[in-house]
């Protein structure tokens, strides 16, 4: 039994959310939400908010104990990524990517 939840199209580059799951995956829920909470990375803030929604998927949806679910699984696969362009000196352009990521978090509860 697993509950999931899925951020797509999250503006945020998929390197820095990996380095903010690599932190969590495979902890027990309470330790996951604290690290996630006190940890200064722009990528905790969403993934808290889906850390969460897993949690209440987990409660709500396949009655789930919530003291004995942890991260089994996270991961971070790229979105598309949006191309603009930015002035450069005597006439040139370069490109920017802004790009974008898809976050999963699976929770699973210890036997």
């Amino acid at each position: 039994m697993e509950a999931r939840a899925i951020l797509r199209y999250a503006r945020i580059s998929p390197r820095k959310v990996s380095i903010v799951m690599d932190l969590i995956r495979n902890k027990p829920l309470d330790e996951a939400l604290a690290i996630l909470q006190y940890t200064p990375k722009a990528a905790c803030e969403p993934l808290l908010k889906l850390v969460n929604s897993a949690a209440a998927n987990a409660e709500n949806n396949f009655n789930m104990d919530r003291n004995n679910l942890y991260v089994a699984e996270c991961y971070v696969c790229p979105g598309p990524t949006l191309k603009r362009i930015m002035p450069r000196a005597q006439g040139r352009a370069y490109r920017i990517l802004k790009r974008t990521s898809h976050m999963t978090v699976v929770l699973k509860e210890k036997e």
